[in-house]
């Protein structure tokens, strides 16, 4: 694997942490990184079941602590993910 491909991967699960904070499902990560980052879901999905096998025991925390009442808005997560992706490429000197 290239460092491009690894730099990418690196990037994906960057964005799938700061999807995991702010309590997001795994679908409702692989839209929104979809949507506003241009990553496909497959991806998306892909990095987020390395990332469970590797935090076994995080995820099936995260999974019983998920609750309505905690999640954003659509719009609070479209406008969350457009501030994490400019963030990013403000701070990433590859880009």
């Amino acid at each position: 694997m290239g460092d491009s491909s690894a730099s990418y991967i690196h990037m994906v699960q960057h964005l799938i942490e700061k999807c995991l904070i702010f309590n997001m499902t795994k679908e409702e990560c692989m839209e929104a990184l979809s949507k506003h980052a241009n990553i496909k879901p497959v991806i998306t999905s892909t990095v987020w079941n390395e990332l469970e096998k590797e935090n076994k025991e995080f995820f099936e925390a995260y999974a019983r602590s998920q609750s309505k009442s905690d999640r954003m808005s659509e719009k609070e997560t479209s406008q969350m993910i457009q501030k994490i992706i400019s963030d990013s490429t403000k701070t990433d000197p590859g880009k």
